[in-house]
């Protein structure tokens, strides 16, 4: 009898593929979904926003963390890959699986793909919520100068504000400081194609 395809991965199992491997990958369902292999504008505008903050938060004891950073979402278990991390303050870890896993981040910052945008907008961003300390929500378009910024108010309702002009500045509560739109799409190239695919992994049993 020949082998059929194995559609769904117990937790374990995932954790020891995601543990050993380079690249990153997310569990949901019982399936196991490759979030590496960014193009050439979403690195680069991985890069612009390390570069441009890290600097400035260094100084006033806060951290930022790359796209390789496991953060713990409790309602989504084990734990989801933001592009960008960040907090004031002491930052707190977890281990699941073996791998460290930061537990409060203040701030997530995901830069859109077309095959990740809804995701990123809805059911990521609805566990993400999860996370006690997570009060801010940053959304990167890399076609057009385009930021979404979500900000926890203290009724625990989340305020929406768009910026879409590259004069435009946006002001990170969380982190108390200034993010110019200028700075994150320095050097992107409008017109070149989001291609970037997101697949599964599933493997013969």
């Amino acid at each position: 009898m020949s082998a059929q395809p194995k559609l769904r991965y117990s937790l374990e199992e995932y954790l020891e593929i995601d543990r050993n491997s380079d690249e990153r990958w997310e569990f949901w369902d019982g399936e196991i979904f490759n979030m590496s292999g960014v193009n050439e504008n979403h690195a680069e505008i991985e890069v612009n926003l390390i570069a441009f903050l890290n600097p400035k938060l260094r100084t006033r004891g806060c951290r930022m963390f790359p796209a390789n950073m496991r953060i713990k979402v409790p309602s989504l278990p084990p734990y989801r890959y933001g592009d960008t991390s960040a907090l004031c303050g002491i930052p707190n870890f977890a281990k699941i699986g073996g791998v460290d896993v930061l537990t409060n981040p203040a701030l997530i910052i995901e830069v859109l793909s077309e095959s990740t945008e809804s995701y990123d907008r809805g059911d990521k961003f609805s566990h993400y919520k999860s996370i006690h300390e997570f009060c801010e929500y940053l959304l990167i378009a890399q076609h057009r100068p385009y930021v979404t910024q979500f900000i926890k108010q203290a009724d625990g309702d989340w305020l929406q504000k768009e910026f879409n002009d590259l004069l435009d500045v946006v002001k990170i509560i969380s982190l108390e400081c200034e993010l110019p739109l200028v700075e994150i799409y320095q050097g992107i190239n409008f017109e070149k194609p989001d291609n970037t695919l997101r697949t599964t992994l599933r493997p013969l049993e």
